[in-house]
């Protein structure tokens, strides 16, 4: 500590301020990345706890934009940090139901007396376009292979099926269940007094600390004079805080949180997955399938590596580029210990690189399976014909126009060669399923269909082998190599950051000359592409996903229709 580099000094005494808001990553950001980082978070929770500069943490929480898997690594953290004896003091402006799960762990949890708040129970959403394409002239030639199979619904369908409710109300109940467990554990309250409550409706703060929700009702300058007075500061001088990004550049090593000599790589894996970088990708995009297998043979070939953890956050993508990378991942997997750790999703393709892995982990609520496949094209015969655009296709062989010829439907058989291509790309995933699972083909054949799947659900089915975050998948790593459970390790980052699939997406086309491009670009990201996709549609959790109309399909209707 005393060599430190000025960004990295810490006065003694401080008190760790970090703000939880909005998006958070699983990649590692750089000095210059914006946005929060999961591992950082963490990271800083741990040497928080160890610093002696830092005397406890000041914790804001408002609109969080994540899964629910991202939520209950934090939530553990927070529980750990508090076993260090210093305090962590929650501040929530803004918050619903995932954001108390997290204000509740701390030790005391306060909000202004205009605080936004919602504790009402959580609603699912699940939006059609069916109706909406039809009327623009774009019909939808969808095939999806799996009962559950709901990728593809929102653009050929103008209501929810039978299927996709099920499985939607199996999630809702699941996670509205360990909620409201969780938080009958914090507060020392029976599950039947929280249920109560939320069906109480509340809306006034004075209620939440009357009832014992929070500790008591504070503006943040109340709270810091608070925090003073417990750290013995005089009320005229400022309270010594320190922020998340500059607490993430002081070194573990200056804390004496030191690692072993025997290094695991942690490799990360987060957003759509492609086989090749678009032309509408940024370089660090999704995961890009050619990249991440580079990565994997470069952990292979190396020494220095005693075991890898892989950790999976991606609702899929191109199935050819996700069964290349599960080939290379089994190689791996032959010459030295993997596990697969999840992370909010880890659905279809990113169940698919999962699989290869000797072990798989999840959250409690982490949504994985959806083995199932989709593929499909636009017919834009209509839409052309409205706007006075043309296209010939001019062409050699029986099928040569099966995916070219947007312009009208598929002849009949087109489709059938269509529904057989992806019934046997299906079948080829369930098949490696049940290989990687060690189950029969028959036996995965009822848990696979498209099913999606909290992480317990799908740890009781085979799917999953342990509950758990990345500090677990270390322990399960470090048996598998044959390291001592006491013994340190280094852990070592082999990621960058990288965007996610809507922040690429949310820019494409604007204009009625480029409408065909743009959907055939739009199909790539959603359902179809040059191949089949194993691809789960985004669930949209209400108060804790965000609006609707993030999703790309409603900015690419919103440019085309403003254009007209």
């Amino acid at each position: 500590m005393l060599i430190a580099y000025p960004w990295q000094r810490v006065r003694k005494g401080s008190v760790l301020n970090l703000k939880l808001r909005g998006q958070i990553s699983d990649q590692v950001k750089t000095r210059f990345s914006s946005g929060l980082s999961l591992p950082q978070i963490c990271e800083n929770l741990i040497k928080a706890a160890y610093d002696p500069r830092i005397s406890g943490v000041y914790l804001h929480i408002e609109t969080l934009n994540c899964g629910w898997g991202k939520i209950e690594e934090i939530r553990r953290h927070i529980l750990d940090f508090r076993k260090s004896g210093k305090f962590i003091v929650g501040y929530a402006p803004a918050w619903g139901e995932k954001e108390y799960y997290l204000g509740c762990a701390c030790e005391e949890l306060y909000a202004p007396p205009s605080a936004y708040f919602s504790l009402y129970g959580l609603t699912a959403q699940a939006s059609f376009l069916g109706g909406v394409l039809e009327k623009i002239g774009v019909e939808p030639q969808v095939q999806r292979i799996g009962k559950y199979k709901s990728a593809g619904d929102q653009l050929i369908r103008k209501n929810i099926s039978e299927e996709n409710r099920e499985v939607l109300t199996t999630l809702v109940e699941n996670i509205y269940a360990n909620w409201v467990d969780k938080i009958s554990q914090a507060k020392g309250k029976t599950k039947e007094d929280i249920e109560s409550f939320i069906n109480q409706g509340v809306y006034q703060i004075e209620k939440l600390k009357e009832d014992g929700w929070i500790t008591d009702i504070k503006y943040d300058d109340e709270v810091t004079s608070m925090l003073k007075t417990k750290l013995g500061i005089a009320d005229e001088k400022k309270l010594p805080l320190v922020d998340y990004k500059k607490y993430s550049r002081v070194k573990k090593w200056t804390l004496g949180l030191t690692g072993g000599k025997d290094q695991i790589a942690v490799i990360r894996a987060s957003g759509s997955i492609s086989r090749v970088r678009g032309p509408f990708s940024s370089p660090n995009s999704g995961i890009i399938a050619e990249q991440f297998i580079e990565k994997i043979r470069t952990v292979r070939e190396s020494k220095r590596y005693k075991a890898v953890i892989i950790r999976i956050d991606s609702p899929g993508g191109d199935a050819l580029a996700s069964d290349l990378m599960w080939r290379e991942i089994r190689l791996l997997a032959a010459s030295k210990p993997v596990v697969a750790s999840m992370v909010d999703v880890a659905a279809s393709g990113g169940y698919y690189m999962a699989m290869a892995a000797q072990t798989i982990l999840s959250e409690n609520l982490t949504l994985t399976g959806s083995i199932g496949v989709v593929t499909g094209k636009f017919n834009l015969g209509k839409l052309y014909e409205r706007i006075g655009f043309n296209k010939e296709v001019i062409s050699k062989g029986r099928f040569s126009e099966l995916t070219a010829a947007d312009q009208r439907p598929f002849r009949p058989d087109e489709e059938k060669l269509f529904a057989e291509s992806a019934q046997n790309s299906y079948q080829q995933f369930r098949n490696k399923a049940a290989f990687s699972r060690s189950m029969s083909v028959d036996k995965m054949e009822e848990i696979a269909q498209g099913r999606v799947w909290t992480g317990n659900d799908a740890a009781s089915r085979g799917l999953v082998d342990a509950i758990g975050g990345l500090s677990r998948a270390v322990a399960i790593a470090k048996q598998k190599a044959n390291i001592p459970h006491d013994k340190k390790v280094t852990l070592v980052e082999l990621s960058k950051s990288s965007p996610s699939l809507p922040e690429i997406l949310s820019g494409i086309g604007s204009t009625v000359i480029g409408i065909d491009t743009t959907l055939k670009q739009l199909m790539e990201g959603l359902t179809l592409s040059e191949g089949v996709q194993a691809r789960m549609d985004g669930i949209m959790f209400e108060r804790s996903e965000g609006s609707p109309f993030a999703n790309p399909i409603f900015t690419l209707l919103k440019d085309y229709l403003s254009s007209l």
